[in-house]
């Protein structure tokens, strides 16, 4: 199956994907540890076999990042990615490296064959500011889903004390990276190549508010 979407380098794009017939992906927090490591590790030029990999992944050599990863976010059973497309192909083969290495972990860990997630990956081009802004907001507020489920739909009854409280400790997404103390993942994010001032959604209410905004676009996929 192609997917409709074309990377081009300079242009930012929402990634997303979750488990075949939409299945748990991440059963521990081992596993979104593992993914985590992923993320950096297969953002590289380097080949690894990651099958022999032993020790902290985030110190691995990875050689030269093939595309810069913006941010991103694990739930149960997908998972979100914001990147930039900064050499022709970064994109695709880094999304090849990550599911193929995470797939390989999950299926030898759980006795399984056959894939894991969903091919091809989908993806949205980010086309401007504001909806570059919805997407940071979207991301980075998905794992209110853990604990409030349905909030999309109860936008205005999310207690934001609340909210904040848990975005602040949930480890497997790069809010901590924009909204918190210094930690080993900050490597994972390019916060270099945000389009944006990270103060225009620095905040849970700026977020909240961000994502209510009347800004509406038909391709977009809630998850």
């Amino acid at each position: 199956m192609l997917r409709p979407v074309e990377f081009f380098p300079g242009n930012f794009y929402h990634i997303y994907n979750r488990g075949i017939d939409k299945r748990v992906i991440f059963n521990t927090d081992h596993d979104k540890a593992r993914f985590q490591d992923l993320l950096y590790l297969a953002n590289g030029s380097k080949h690894i076999v990651y099958r022999l990999i032993q020790g902290d992944s985030l110190d691995k050599e990875r050689g030269e990042p093939t595309t810069a990863l913006i941010a991103y976010a694990l739930m149960t059973n997908h998972f979100h990615i914001i990147a930039k497309e900064t050499v022709s192909g970064g994109i695709t083969s880094f999304m090849k490296k990550l599911s193929t290495s995470y797939s390989m972990y999950f299926n030898i860990k759980n006795d399984r064959t056959g894939a894991l997630v969903g091919r091809p990956f989908k993806a949205k081009h980010i086309d401007n500011d504001d909806y570059f802004c919805w997407v940071m907001s979207y991301v980075h507020l998905n794992p209110l889903d853990i604990v409030e489920p349905g909030w999309k739909e109860r936008k205005a009854r999310i207690e934001s004390g609340t909210a904040t409280s848990f975005l602040k400790s949930y480890r497997f997404s790069s809010y901590l990276d924009y909204f918190g103390p210094e930690r080993r993942e900050n490597k994972i994010v390019d916060k270099s190549a945000l389009p944006i001032d990270i103060k225009d959604i620095e905040d849970f209410d700026t977020m909240l508010a961000e994502f209510t905004n009347p800004y509406e676009r038909p391709d977009i996929e809630i998850w």
